[in-house]
């Protein structure tokens, strides 16, 4: 018992106190199995020291000598610089204006290749130099994977999540360390009419080895280094047969955190629209640390080399077509109604709280306990929805569906993949988390996010309610914007541009101001444990004309928490019989 606990100890500091980035979640929804027909991805960007905002790269030309100053993405640190190419296309944050998106988890993987010597482009500066120069995923992966052979690779082990507007795929890559220059890595499409998602552990398995990367034949839906295989067996991280390679058992081992904090968030997303998963108690032992080890995986293939034989499947088929506001949905979860359901428990405390405050890790009375990880989560910098709809032009097709702080509390507010500009409420520069700024999207979110975790279950409801509200009048929008772009494109691509970016900036700067007023409203309301009466987001006073509130109510803490309370605390609190 010792034992595991030091074990489970070891992996929750180096998760969440060696390496922030380690903690995002991606979901990828395909063209077959959305119902609009269009291709998804998530991500959220959480980190405690990440501000939320939108950057912007405008399409460029580039003389030859100029060179690309390359950043990390994390510290903001120069670490060098590339020469540049020709021509570099516009990008929203992470999507560009051909409707290629990418998104990320870290998974770190095996220490002693988590360093390499002279390696200077790290994770983030991969994606944005990728999106800068690709009009497909499969040229993104392709760019990805060419930069990294020449310049080394400066990260630890990464998921990414890359899309356009007809394919989704899932890369996997880590470093090869102090032993040679490059990294290791291998890509699969999602097939189409299914998801999938990563959240910090490595997911591809197994995968069918190629003899070469045909990059232009678009039947070929696996890519990868030819030495990710030889790789592992020359420097002995694997002994056994090449069919039976596993990229995230050997580069990744799979632990409890590995499940319990990680892929847990991707299960979540699967039982809520696949029956298999979310019936089947196998994959619910799986995200709880019960592991099995059978002869014969999930699927039905031999487990030569004794992995876990019962974790999650790296796609499943949904059961309905995917909708768009479900997925924006998938992004606000905290486990509910699950076995990991964290409203219920005392650390909810009385107003039903499902978050838990850092550390991850806390130890009673010399045994280890720990905090869930959901996918909503405090620490989020910001998060998006990617879509990519192939029907429309490719400035209109692609929606950057954008969020700051917690998910729970966001409004994705779109930003079309075409525009010039973005909001100033968004823009990189409006504050920090160092510098606060009156107009600033995250500074506004945040100010509601949490105030919400005061008293939950009385203010999230109208949280939700308004954000739903606000997110259905973005679709109605969207619709007309999408038919009026698309006809105006057709006679000036330019004009169609400006009218994108427009609307856009229009709408996230109004988002930022209305979200500004909700949260004067909420606190108002909310203050000093009252709950005043009000009606359509206004407050009501008491019908003399003199601005005087109506007589608010006291709802207390509930009798749950009541009996939490006065448990251990003897005749302290009790109210004499004759008082």
């Amino acid at each position: 018992m010792l034992k595991r606990i030091i074990l489970i100890t070891i992996f929750i500091n180096s998760l969440f106190g060696f390496n922030a980035a380690l903690a995002c979640t991606n979901f990828i929804i395909t063209k077959g199995a959305s119902s609009d027909r269009s291709v998804m991805i998530t991500y959220a960007a959480d980190s405690h020291t990440r501000y939320g905002a939108l950057d912007f790269y405008p399409a460029a030309d580039h003389k030859p000598g100029d060179m690309r100053e390359v950043y990390h993405y994390e510290n903001g640190k120069l670490l060098g610089s590339i020469p540049e190419v020709p021509h570099t296309y516009s990008v929203v944050q992470l999507m560009n204006e051909y409707q290629v998106a990418i998104g990320e988890t870290t998974f770190g993987g095996l220490d002693s290749l988590s360093r390499q010597p002279g390696a200077f482009l790290d994770y983030g500066s991969l994606m944005k130099i990728g999106l800068q120069r690709s009009k497909t995923a499969r040229e993104m992966i392709r760019v990805i994977t060419e930069l990294v052979e020449q310049y080394g690779y400066a990260s630890g082990g990464e998921s990414f999540s890359i899309s356009d507007a007809n394919e989704a795929w899932i890369m996997e890559i880590i470093g090869k360390g102090k032993y040679e220059k490059g990294a290791v890595w291998v890509a699969r499409q999602i097939p189409d009419g299914y998801i999938s998602g990563h959240a910090n552990q490595a997911r591809i398995t197994t995968f069918p080895f190629q003899k070469t990367n045909n990059w232009s034949d678009p039947k070929q839906t696996v890519y990868h280094s030819a030495d990710v295989i030889s790789f592992a067996k020359k420097f002995g991280f694997y002994k056994g047969t090449d069919e039976s390679f596993s990229f995230s058992d050997v580069f990744n081992p799979l632990n409890f955190g590995g499940a319990r904090f990680c892929d847990a968030r991707v299960w979540s997303f699967f039982r809520k629209i696949n029956k298999e998963i979310r019936e089947n108690t196998d994959y619910t032992r799986y995200v709880q640390g019960q592991f099995s080890y059978n002869k014969v995986f999930m699927d039905g293939s031999k487990n030569l080399n004794g992995f876990v034989s019962n974790r999650l499947p790296l796609w499943v088929k949904p059961d309905s077509p995917v909708t768009l506001q479900q997925v924006k949905d998938a992004m606000r979860d905290h486990y509910e109604d699950t076995p990991l359901d964290m409203r219920n428990d005392p650390g909810a405390g009385p107003f039903k709280l499902p978050y838990r405050w850092r550390p991850m890790e806390f130890e009673v009375d010399s045994v280890m306990y720990l905090n869930e990880r959901a996918v909503a989560t405090q620490q989020t910098g910001y998060s998006f929805v990617a879509q990519s709809r192939s029907w429309l032009p490719d400035p209109v097709g692609g929606i950057f569906w954008f969020g700051v702080d917690d998910a729970d509390g966001c409004v994705y507010a779109p930003m079309y993949c075409g525009i010039n500009e973005v909001p100033k409420s968004y823009a990189v520069g409006n504050g920090s988390m160092v510098t606060w700024s009156e107009t600033s999207a995250y500074w506004t979110f945040s100010l509601v996010n949490n105030w919400a975790y005061t008293r939950y279950n009385l203010i999230h409801p109208e949280i939700e309610k308004y954000q739903q509200q606000i997110e259905n009048q973005f679709a109605v929008e969207v619709d007309v914007v999408d038919k009026q772009a698309s006809e105006l494109y057709k006679e000036n691509a330019m004009a169609a541009r400006e009218y994108l970016t427009g609307y856009s900036v229009f709408t996230g700067n109004k988002l930022v101001s209305d979200w500004k007023t909700f949260y004067q409203y909420l606190f108002m309301k909310y203050i000093d444990g009252n709950v005043k009466n009000s009606e359509g987001c206004k407050l009501l006073e008491n019908g003399n004309g003199k601005n005087i509130p109506k007589a608010p109510s006291q709802p207390g803490y509930g009798k749950e928490w009541e009996r939490v309370m006065i448990q251990g605390t003897g005749e302290k609190l009790k109210v004499p019989a004759n008082k």
